[in-house]
């Protein structure tokens, strides 16, 4: 177990957070969850001992491992991808890292004798070292994360790639607490998914900061909330948070509205000119005095956006048969789409296909090789971009926001000062006059978005938008965006962002190949859950193909088993329903929860198993059918 105990931090005359107490025990999964600015990242540096607080201590035992990955990854430029994978000290690690090494020499020279010998020797004492499952695991995780460049160094990496290295380094290396800070950023959804499902069983305890909810909510059994320097502990995943968070403030306005009616009758009976005589009544006058006092923070903080935005016309954009190359790689070939009022567009694919690139030409910031842009004469754009470049450090927030505008007219027809748009933004009178550089990643988010959205767009590009904004923002630019009259077009991995935003996807498949789906991102991947199936059981449907060639009808136990597997596959998935339900039930029962995310898995991991079976006995049956 880790305590912290009575730890405060504090930034200048910023306060992050008082006199903190909280544990976290074996195999939890806590989630950490606080608007931007708040301290999350600083309250993860003092638990991994790499910042120090103004006081208190975190406590654990001496042998107590802790891994972290920050959001912005610490890696050594030099090192090759092995090097900084199996990094440490650990028996084990050096072991892996020279038998690693060794694979990869005799892969480039296979005939050398002498690299044949050292990986022999090196094998004899992984036999010894029984570091044979710790190698196959981190073979597991490398291939997940798709990582196969070894012998590249750090510094020739991209950024997704250096991510991947940061992850594949943190899961590879026994620990007691993986501490995660925005784990989800520059992932593609099939990455995210296997590592959804990977830290469900994971050995060690988990504390992460992410702004993906699906995520946040499939992994966690724990919340802790930082709010205005306090920390609150919910028991409970995500979506529990969200109810006991509500209940938690309905109850501090009602202990707030029974204390304004306590200390009315206590200033009540003073003003009849009570004498404090006895003991009894001077304690009561200290009371009311003591009552007085008490401050309650049941001001609810919102970011309202309320925004107009021009008149747009019949004419959005037109992209007619564009192509755009970089380098050798072709990320946009021959792509046609008319963009009309009211579209609501996401951008998905992997990482490097050209998705930024399809909306700096869109915007007239590149030129297409080939094809034609052409905008519309009503078209006002509002781009969010993934950098801060335009972010002046030694500018002043308010002086920032007034580059823009002095007021903003809302979609109601209200006139908004830039000081009161700041309030929105939770950016409160006296830290207005603050300089940017001040701020934490996230609050230079915020305001960048404020900025994009005082510009009174009718078409909106948001690149990622959801990397480093905190989940409370997010829920309110989600609801800005669903009465937003223009145009939306946003690249994002958020699968609930996109779930909430678009309903339609342009989807990048590489060499530049742009495809149209008509409708919301879980429909798409429903739709596609087939062929990626297909696509995955390729070499079990080869070897039931070969098994077809020396069987002419299923024998008498496949048959049986054929009789039954499909209602063995209905009895699994109706167990998964209840498994589900039960979760949402015992949320706040560590003791019950913990199992069932446990028996959660093992129940996917038949289900898998059965369909696999199912379409290995179909292709049986249908062979023999078909040649009767």
């Amino acid at each position: 177990m880790l305590r912290i105990e009575n730890i405060s931090k504090s930034y200048g005359d910023k306060n992050l957070f008082t006199n903190i107490h909280a544990a976290i025990g074996e195999l939890e999964r806590i989630g950490l969850i606080g608007v931007n600015g708040t301290g999350k990242s600083s309250f993860l540096k003092v638990i991994a001992g790499i910042d120090d607080s103004d006081q208190g201590e975190i406590k654990h035992a001496k042998d107590y491992q802790i891994e972290y990955i920050a959001q912005e990854m610490d890696l050594y430029e030099e090192l090759t991808v092995i090097e900084q994978i199996y990094y440490g000290e650990s028996e084990q690690m050096r072991l892996m890292r020279a038998y690693e090494q060794a694979l990869l020499n005799l892969e480039k020279e296979p005939e050398n004798e002498s690299f044949q010998g050292k990986l022999l020797q090196l094998q004899q004492k992984m036999d010894q070292a029984e570091a044979w499952e710790a190698n196959a695991n981190a073979k597991t995780i490398l291939t997940k994360l798709g990582i196969t460049a070894f012998d590249k160094k750090v510094h020739e990496l991209s950024g997704g790639q250096r991510k991947r290295v940061a992850i594949a380094k943190a899961l590879i290396q026994p620990a007691d607490l993986l501490i995660l800070d925005e784990p989800t950023n520059h992932l593609d959804h099939e990455t995210v998914e296997w590592l959804e499902k990977y830290l469900q069983s994971y050995r060690g305890s988990i504390l992460l900061v992410t702004h993906d909810r699906y995520f946040l909510n499939r992994v966690t059994n724990r919340i802790f909330e930082l709010d205005k320097g306090n920390l609150y502990v919910y028991e409970g995943n995500y979506e529990l948070f969200l109810e006991k968070k509500a209940e938690r403030e309905a109850q501090e306005i009602s202990d707030e509205q029974k204390h304004r009616n306590t200390l009315k009758r206590e200033l009540a009976w003073l003003k009849r000119g009570a004498k404090a005589r006895s003991t009894k009544q001077r304690a009561r006058v200290e009371r009311a005095e003591e009552m007085k006092e008490k401050k309650f923070d049941t001001k609810k903080e919102n970011l309202a956006i309320q925004a107009g935005s021009k008149r747009l016309g019949n004419d959005v954009i037109d992209l007619t048969e564009i192509s755009k190359d970089f380098g050798r790689q072709t990320l946009i070939h021959d792509f046609s789409y008319q963009i009309i009022p009211g579209d609501r567009i996401g951008i998905i694919g992997p990482n490097g296909t050209g998705k930024t690139t399809l909306l700096n030409m869109m915007a007239e910031r590149i030129s297409p090789d080939k094809g034609e842009v052409k905008i519309g004469e009503t078209v006002r754009i509002g781009y969010y971009t993934q950098d801060d470049e335009d972010l002046d450090g030694d500018l002043r927030i308010i002086e920032y926001i007034k580059e823009v505008a002095e007021v903003m007219h809302t979609a109601d027809g209200q006139v908004i000062t830039a000081e009161q748009l700041l309030e929105q933004f939770l950016f409160p009178r006296a830290q207005q006059w603050s300089y940017i550089r001040t701020l934490s990643g996230g609050e230079k988010r915020r305001l960048y978005l404020l900025k994009v959205l005082m510009h009174e767009p009718n078409v909106l590009f948001l690149d990622e938008p959801t990397n480093d904004l905190d989940t409370q923002t997010l829920a309110v630019l989600e609801e800005y965006l669903e009465s937003f009259p223009g145009v939306v077009v946003t690249v994002s991995h958020d699968r609930y962002f996109l779930d909430r935003i678009v309903d339609k996807l342009f989807v990048f498949k590489g060499e530049g190949e742009v495809s149209v789906y008509y409708g919301n991102y879980s429909e798409f991947l429903e739709t596609n859950a087939i062929p990626k199936q297909t696509k995955a059981s390729v070499p079990k449907e080869s070897k039931a193909a070969v098994s077809v060639k020396t069987k002419k009808k299923l024998s008498y136990m496949e048959q049986r088993e054929w009789e039954t597997i499909e209602d063995e596959i209905t009895q699994l998935e109706s167990r998964l329903t209840e498994i589900e339900q039960e979760i949402a039930e015992a949320g706040s029962d560590i003791g019950k929860v913990q199992p069932l995310f446990t028996e959660q898995q093992e129940v996917e991991d038949k289900l898998e198993e059965k369909m696999q079976r199912w379409e290995e006995l179909s292709l049986l049956k249908e062979s023999f059918e078909s040649g009767k």
